[in-house]
């Protein structure tokens, strides 16, 4: 299983981009699919999370502004991502495993995930 993700580029403060996270594979349908996102010198960071049966939450640092979907038929998750500050500049990664959400509501602590896609740099930047 490979969790595949693009989208990320540079955009302007109070811009917009959308992140894809295509799963190639077999992901159990119990899966909970997530962002995080690290920068530089940070640890990283849950931002974003849906369950199986759609139930979203998300980081307070991005809450009314990002907004994180799926798509069961093409195995993707995306995260479309508004009113973009230059404090989102990270690189983006998209993850399923089972205790996703409950690190994105802060409840656990940030594990490994079972499935971690390779990175996709988002700079928000004038």
């Amino acid at each position: 299983v490979q969790l595949q993700a693009s989208g990320g580029g540079l955009v302007q403060p109070g811009g917009s981009l959308r992140l894809s996270c295509t799963a190639s594979g077999f992901i159990p349908e119990y899966d909970f699919r997530a962002w995080f996102r690290q920068a530089p010198g940070k640890e990283r960071e849950g931002v974003a999370c849906v369950t199986s049966s759609n139930l979203t939450n998300y980081a307070e640092s991005v809450q009314g502004r990002f907004t994180i979907s799926r798509d069961n038929a093409k195995n993707t998750v995306y995260l479309q991502m508004n009113n973009m500050k230059p404090e989102d500049t990270a690189v983006y990664y998209c993850a399923a495993d089972p205790a996703a959400c409950a690190i994105v509501a802060g409840i656990l602590p940030d594990n490994d995930m079972d499935y971690l896609g390779q990175g996709t740099q988002v700079t928000v930047s004038s």
